[in-house]
């Protein structure tokens, strides 16, 4: 179940150069552009990710991944929010939210969660979850 779990971790890696954001007249931003601090964060449990995967450390490997899960979905309602807050100047709420609205998740969040669900899921039963 080793090598699952090795895929995951690459496709974590790949996917934080995707496309993660469609923002209209500005292209395409992936993690790097999103906020190079959180970039590193993800590198950095990518990285403790596959150390404890070579050390067959089950549960720390799970809550890798579960921590990867959770950053993803705190990006992705913090990248919510700030396009509501960019454009707060606007008087009406609905223009607030349609204005808000063109900024669009892309593609790239597909591996990213894709990858962490294998790091998370691809643990073998068999083994002592006690290392």
């Amino acid at each position: 179940m080793r090598n699952i779990q090795l895929i995951g971790v690459i496709l974590v890696i790949v996917g934080s150069f995707l496309p993660l954001l469609r923002i209209p007249l500005v292209g395409n931003w992936n993690y790097w552009k999103i906020d190079p601090y959180l970039s590193g964060i993800i590198w950095t449990l990518s990285a403790l990710g596959l150390y404890f995967i070579q050390k067959e450390k089950l549960k720390a490997t799970r809550i890798i991944a579960g921590s990867l899960i959770f950053l993803f979905i705190f990006t992705i309602v913090a990248i919510k929010l700030k396009s509501l807050d960019f454009f707060a100047f606007l008087p009406f709420k609905s223009w607030q939210s349609a204005f808000a609205g063109i900024v669009k998740l892309s593609w790239g969040w597909f591996f990213e969660f894709v990858g962490a669900a294998l790091m998370f899921f691809g643990i073998n039963k068999n083994k002592n979850l006690n290392n």
